[in-house]
């Protein structure tokens, strides 16, 4: 082995031991102090971990979002055919990793044995494709997990279960449709739920999101203009927080925050970070 490939192991292994460090420290802190955990209320969130300089989805991809920075963290939740919960983004691991198939057609053990680094680069070689429980693990409880449901009912009801399990749900919402939704709210009413029934007008959307007392909205190929500000005014007055998907320019960015807008998801994490300054 190289040794320019030795060093990044090692860097990226101190890297995870110190992140990991951190995160159980804070953790720890808040639990023995009873302090109350103050989350973020605006902010940039980490579209599938850092995904512009790490494999998508992956603990390595987060643990960047974390270390950089991010108010929020995106990522993606389906089922295997064994049922079990996992972190990925399409219907299939054709694009991010070393074979293809549809996940719901492979168990877990299947899935634990893909190469899920490799497509980005060598550098992350033979990362894995996380379960739900090991990203929760290795996140803080001071920023918003925005946690996006590929699935119905059940997959709602599966996914609630771990995350009060794990003691997250005072920062995960579920970012997902009706069904899903129903799903969670028979394991907890209190479940926080991004409305993703997405409607042809956004006006329609923001009144169903208004109706169904979503806590979360999650703006879509919405134009960044300033008539955004009146979903974002009709929004707040029902205590309602507005998530914009996506956008990679800091002017926008700087717009939305303007319009009202919470948090801004983005694939350019650390440019976005270092170009805007998060309102207070």
């Amino acid at each position: 082995m190289q040794i320019t490939s030795l060093f990044r192991m090692k860097k990226a292994n101190y890297s995870f031991i110190s992140i990991f460090i951190l995160v159980i420290l804070t953790n720890l802190i808040h639990c023995a102090y009873g302090q109350e955990v103050i989350l973020p209320s605006k902010g940039i969130c980490a579209h599938r971990g850092a995904m512009n300089t790490h494999p998508e989805n992956t603990i390595a991809a987060f643990e960047e979002a974390i270390r950089l920075g991010a108010q929020m963290i995106e990522l993606d939740v389906r089922l295997t055919k064994d049922k079990k919960l996992v972190i990925l983004h399409d219907e299939s691991v054709d694009r991010t990793t070393n074979e293809t198939g549809k996940i719901e057609d492979l168990t877990l053990r299947q899935v634990k044995k893909l190469d899920a680094g490799s497509w980005k680069s060598s550098d992350f070689k033979n990362l894995k494709i996380p379960t739900l429980s090991e990203a929760l693990a290795i996140m803080p409880d001071n920023i918003w997990l925005n946690v996006h449901l590929k699935g119905d009912e059940v997959l709602g009801k599966k996914v609630a279960k771990v995350i009060i399990k794990e003691k997250r749900d005072h920062q995960a919402f579920l970012a997902c449709g009706s069904e899903a939704a129903k799903g969670a709210k028979q394991v907890s009413s209190d479940i926080l739920i991004c409305n993703m029934d997405r409607q042809e007008k956004t006006e329609d959307y923001v009144s169903l999101t208004i109706e169904s007392s979503s806590k979360f909205i999650q703006l879509y190929k919405v134009p960044v203009s300033p008539e955004i500000k009146n979903y974002t005014k009709a929004l707040k007055a029902n205590n309602t927080k507005v998530n914009y998907c996506c956008t990679d320019s800091p002017e926008d960015v700087e717009l939305l925050f303007e319009y009202g807008v919470d948090f801004v998801l983005v694939n350019e994490l650390d440019r976005i970070l270092d170009a805007v300054s998060v309102p207070d």
